[in-house]
């Protein structure tokens, strides 16, 4: 606060500011410091900006003033000072920058037009206030818009501040004062969506976005698929079962054999399926356990940049050190190994994994199990080739060890085949499936594992929702459509070369960006980890949803549902394509 006094008295010697209180200026200092950068010189300020964010424009910061000694002037510091601002904000959804100033005010009006040309973006310029909104003798202000796809953004505030006694500006005031502060995406795309329909969905104000995200994976046959909406409706209605434990249900007895027949047989794979509770860390916690009461072992292998789930079995065998740190607790009997490529092809694979099991003096004990994602999705869209998997699963074979495949957000379609490992011809001990096993979104998790491997006892691993019946019938609705032959499969491939081909024509106009997946799984890697998060904010101000996702979220990863329209993947490859070309022209 007590910066307050001085920038009282930078602001009244400008001579062109507005002058407030000088409590009014300590107050600011107080109450908004985190919108405010004061810059001093041997402990004494010479420049300030305040601002602040409304709470009907939350992703736009408000310049209210910027101050500069007049000593100082002229050196470009009070550009400096918006740039460390926005910078600072940026990490917090913040995109865009709004302030008014005088038509004669030549200087300020240089300044935010440098900014807008530094940071590589649009400015707009509109009439805000005119001389005789004012009680008193009053220039005009015009309202200066700075930001990608700027006229937008000041449409979008502008509907929002015309709207202030409508439910939409109350939710934000209900997400912000009792959701708790761990919700995410919720930040990344601030929209407050009401409905939605295969592809796309639609915020409370009407406005249709593409979505790229699909649910993270749980999304597969889109957003209301009214085959599977259908069913379950049918079965809402006739009073079937909801929740049954895992007692047996008509419901259960028909997702099993539609299952067997249409899944596990076609495939030649024989497998038990366990039903944990209905999520994708639950089936991961289920596959550990197990996998150390078959064996009797406790380590387990798991690989660099995996993500497994977010209970403390399943986040002792990711790699996120962010989410590893939520667990509150030394998280062990876990090794991780480099996944594939991780030494650039410099290291042999498996070279240090069957040194220390050959070594006796390693003080490395044999594993109960390795567990391996076939594309590590989180981790940043990684791709296994098929000849590492095998000898990975060879590896697991000769030593006794068992071989699991988190198929949670990879598998139910999303490379082309039902389960992602099918490519590698392999046939792991046991897998792990949830996200779009539901077929509508709805939660569902299955552990499935060789028949030699259920030891269980009775009630051994349960759960409250492990059997929900309205999850059977949506699942085996979208089984019995999409898997009963082999079109679905070959439609997805094609898809994801059509992604894939216009991703390697955009790589090759640009330096720094490079591409890489496999079926509807792809993504863009930017050298300069910085420039993905801008891409996927260009793309939600286009209306299009798309996440990042690695070590460093350097990669824009797409997801969109597998009935996503050749029409509905190139409107949307559009706004991508020209997204990267202002980040990086």
């Amino acid at each position: 606060m007590s910066d307050g006094v001085r920038l009282w008295e930078i602001a009244r010697d400008s001579r062109v500011l507005d002058l407030n209180s000088s409590y009014s200026y300590v107050l600011w200092c107080r109450d908004f410091a985190a919108t405010t950068v004061v810059s001093d010189i041997d402990g004494r300020a010479v420049g300030f900006v305040t601002g602040y964010i409304r709470q009907d424009a939350p992703r736009t910061l408000f310049v209210w003033q910027v101050a500069v000694d007049a000593d100082q002037r002229g050196k470009g510091l009070a550009g400096r000072m918006l740039m460390e601002l926005l910078d600072r904000l940026e990490p917090q959804g913040i995109t865009h920058l709004e302030t008014t100033i005088s038509p004669d005010n030549e200087a300020s009006i240089a300044t935010f037009t440098s900014l807008a040309r530094k940071r590589g973006t649009d400015i707009v310029r509109s009439d805000l206030f005119a001389p005789n909104d004012f009680p008193d003798s009053h220039e005009a202000e015009e309202l200066y818009t700075v930001g990608p796809d700027a006229s937008r953004n000041y449409e979008r505030n502008k509907q929002n501040m015309t709207e202030k006694n409508t439910v939409t500006t109350e939710k934000p005031d209900v997400f912000e004062t009792v959701e708790s502060g761990v919700r995410s995406y919720s930040r990344q795309w601030p929209a407050v969506f009401t409905t939605a329909k295969n592809s796309v969905i639609t915020d409370e104000n009407g406005n249709d976005y593409l979505d790229f995200f699909g649910g993270a994976g749980a999304l597969n046959y889109g957003h209301n698929n009214d085959m599977i909406k259908s069913a379950l409706v049918d079965y809402i209605t006739s009073d079937g079962i909801t929740h049954g434990l895992d007692m047996s249900t008509v419901a259960k007895r028909e997702f099993l054999e539609s299952f067997k027949k249409n899944i596990l047989d076609p495939r030649g794979l024989d497998y038990k399926v366990q039903f944990p509770g209905p999520t994708g860390t639950n089936t991961v916690e289920a596959a550990l356990k197990l996998a150390r009461k078959v064996t009797g072992r406790e380590a387990i292998i798991n690989f660099t940049n995996a993500f497994h789930g977010m209970t403390l079995g399943a986040l002792s065998v990711t790699g996120n050190s962010m989410k590893r740190a939520g667990a509150g607790i030394p998280l062990v009997h876990t090794t991780p190994m480099p996944y594939d490529n991780y030494f650039g092809g410099v290291t042999e694979d498996f070279q240090w994994f069957e040194r220390v099991l050959d070594d006796s003096g390693s003080g490395f004990n044999r594993p109960a199990a390795v567990i391996v994602e076939t594309i590590q999705g989180e981790g940043g869209i990684n791709v296994a080739r098929p000849e590492w998997l095998r000898a990975l699963a060879e590896l697991c074979s000769r030593r006794e060890i068992l071989l699991i495949v988190d198929d949670v957000q990879m598998g139910c379609g999303r490379t082309g085949q039902f389960f992602s490992f099918e490519e590698a011809g392999i046939t792991p001990d046991i897998v792990t499936l949830s996200k779009s096993i539901g077929g509508y979104g709805m939660p569902l998790a299955l552990t499935l594992f060789k028949p030699e491997l259920d030891v269980w006892a009775p009630g051994e691993h349960n759960g409250t929702f492990r059997g929900f019946n309205p999850s059977f019938v949506t699942a085996k609705a979208a089984i019995d459509h999409y898997w009963s032959d082999d079109k679905f499969e070959k439609e997805t491939l094609a898809k994801g070369e059509h992604i894939q081909d216009r991703f390697i024509k955009l790589c090759a106009k640009f330096d720094g960006i490079s591409t890489r997946g496999r079926g509807m799984v792809q993504a863009l890697v930017f050298d300069d980890a910085e420039l993905a998060g801008k891409v996927s904010q260009l793309c939600y101000d286009e209306r299009l949803l798309v996440e990042t996702a690695g070590p460093k979220d350097e990669v824009v990863k797409l997801l969109p549902p597998l009935t996503t329209t050749i029409d509905e993947l190139d409107r949307g490859l559009d706004i991508i394509e020209s997204a990267v070309a202002k980040v990086l022209s």
